[in-house]
């Protein structure tokens, strides 16, 4: 049986009626790290993992909410919507369905089954892939349309002023956006991107550490608020600089005695990421996958010393990538603190890559990794 059959059946046995299904894809951040809050440059590609939301109308206005991956059900009152969140799963959906309403977009009642296997908190956005497929299934049942990337917008707004996580555009962009067998480079201050095709000769291998620390959403914000301390210093004597995109290396060793080391530091993360972008979009376009990976090192020690996100099994699961045969680069990609790195592989080298690297990990952590094969898979749709 299908996956699609499978939840079509699923959810007659909970609502007893048929459902429409949408499905938004997860993501892996080939370069670029917290680099789209501060309106730089980003390089995600989809994958084929993803999260499927299956619905059918209700005759009030509530939306009712189930999932396969979590025991219980929500509802929410879209008449008598929540102030606060309820600091679990359902926020995410029940975000986007409030900042839906309050952009003017009169939502039906709902009743909805979310089944997924993006994996939760490793750094593969499982959020805005619920986030996505939950906008467009509500949509899709109130008769009402949206331009994807308004959608796209709201879908950031349900995750930084409801759930609480200032997150960038980035992930929710890429599953409204992503292309088949292309990475998308994104400009986070124009929303302009290009789509860059992936070279059929390498994988985009994930290695998951199976480690999420506790610290990771906290030092997520404190993060960007360091950003915003760096721009407000820098933009005293440089009225240019709004954000971290408008700044350049020399002018951070120029106002260097100016910023506190910490703050320094994080800015050069910035600095220098959003630049190694730029050059991996030109190996890309050149189909020379050794420069890309040797940004993709460098972008892994700047968020390891600079930025500060990385961890012990994440530095760990980098080393023993980079010490295998056919293996162009590998980094942290996600928030950090645990979660995944991404890893680009030779086609024929990636059983080799996957069996030394898990036997190093498990060896060296305690923990078995999963490791996951991924294809850039196409953005959000309808699937039933």
């Amino acid at each position: 049986m299908s996956r699609i059959e499978e939840l079509t059946n699923q959810f007659h046995a909970l609502y007893g009626a048929r459902p429409r299904i949408f499905r938004a894809p997860g993501r892996v951040n080939l370069i670029g790290e917290h680099t789209d809050y501060n309106e730089g440059f980003v390089m995600p590609a989809a994958i084929d993992f993803s999260t499927c939301v299956a619905v059918s109308p209700r005759n009030d206005r509530s939306i009712v909410i189930q999932s396969d991956q979590f025991s219980g059900k929500a509802e929410l009152d879209l008449d008598r919507p929540p102030k606060q969140r309820r600091r679990d799963w359902s926020d995410y959906p029940f975000g986007v369905a409030i900042k839906l309403e309050k952009a003017g977009h009169h939502l039906s009642g709902a009743n909805l089954l979310v089944e997924g296997n993006v994996p939760i908190g490793s750094g593969l956005s499982s959020s805005a892939a619920i986030e996505v497929a939950t906008g467009l299934a509500l949509l899709d049942n109130s008769n009402a349309s949206i331009d994807r990337l308004d959608l796209v917008k709201i879908c950031q707004k349900a995750e930084n002023e409801f759930v609480g996580a200032r997150s960038g555009i980035m992930d929710q962009f890429i599953a409204c956006f992503a292309e088949k067998d292309h990475a998308i480079m994104l400009d986070c201050r124009s929303l302009e991107s290009t789509p860059l095709p992936l070279p059929s000769d390498a994988k985009l291998v994930v290695c998951n550490t199976m480690v999420k620390h506790e610290l990771a959403s906290g030092e997520y914000n404190r993060r960007r608020e360091e950003c915003e301390a760096g721009v407000l210093i820098l933009s005293q004597h440089l009225p240019r600089v709004t954000s971290l995109r408008d700044a350049t290396a020399d002018d951070l060793e120029r106002l260097r005695a100016e910023l506190p080391e910490i703050i320094y530091q994080r800015c050069r993360h910035v600095v220098t990421e959003n630049d190694r972008v730029l050059r991996a979009a030109d190996a890309l376009r050149s189909g020379d996958l050794r420069p890309f990976g040797k940004l993709m090192d460098e972008s892994h020690r700047s968020l390891r010393d600079d930025y500060q996100v990385s961890c012990k099994e994440l530095d760990l699961m980098v080393e023993f990538a980079n010490e295998v045969n056919g293996v162009f680069g590998a980094r942290m990609t996600g928030g950090g603190f645990g979660g995944c790195t991404i890893n680009l592989v030779e086609s024929d080298r990636v059983d080799e890559f996957k069996q030394r690297v898990a036997s190093r990990y498990a060896h060296a952590v305690g923990k078995d990794p999963e490791i996951y094969v991924c294809s850039a898979a196409a953005g959000a749709a309808r699937v039933y």
